[in-house]
């Protein structure tokens, strides 16, 4: 309902995110496949695709499954549809009125943990590039040593291992040298 759509946006509005609205559960899957999001807030009751049957697609595609789900529902009386929500995967269950106090907070952590999550997958993806441009190298060293004669490769080789071991932060092969 666009009442609750605005009411839902000047409850949220002062976390300074852009937000989606989606009036269907099948607007909500295009949007979804479209950009990336952190949280979605569903209502149970939606034209066409309930909440239930969207959050389902939700979490069947590797794209959007672990995107956090809060229901937000009018229906307090029913506690299956509780259950039900928690079912499909959701992260939580409000029923109104509810407290926007306490919904502003629970979109703020799923925010920060979104946040965080790029943060973390940035670093892994700038480790990995070194770690190939080191194992790049590494080989590329051993190549030359071994076309020139001068050391022998299978000592090469476990010096190698053991800059790689040592890049990835595990204990090298072979016999350990106390220094």
């Amino acid at each position: 309902m666009e009442d609750n759509l605005i009411a839902l946006e000047a409850i949220l509005g002062s976390l300074d995110q852009p937000m989606v609205r989606a009036r269907s559960g099948e607007e909500a899957m295009k949007a979804l496949l479209r950009q990336e999001f952190a949280v979605v807030l569903l209502d149970v009751l939606m034209p066409g695709m309930d909440g239930f049957e969207t959050a389902a697609n939700i979490k069947r595609l590797d794209q959007t499954k672990d995107i956090p789900i809060i229901f937000l529902t009018g229906n307090d009386l029913d506690t299956a549809f509780a259950f039900r929500g928690y079912a499909t995967g959701a992260a939580d269950y409000l029923t109104k009125p509810f407290d926007p106090w306490v919904l502003r907070a629970k979109v703020s952590v799923f925010l920060e943990l979104h946040r965080t999550t790029g943060e973390l997958r940035d670093l892994l993806a700038r480790d990995r590039e070194r770690l190939d441009t080191i194992e790049e190298r590494l080989t590329a060293v051993e190549r030359h040593l071994a076309a020139d004669g001068r050391a022998d490769v299978a000592e090469l080789a476990l010096r190698v291992a053991g800059l790689e071991s040592a890049v990835r932060g595990v204990d090298p092969p072979g016999p350990r040298r106390e220094g």
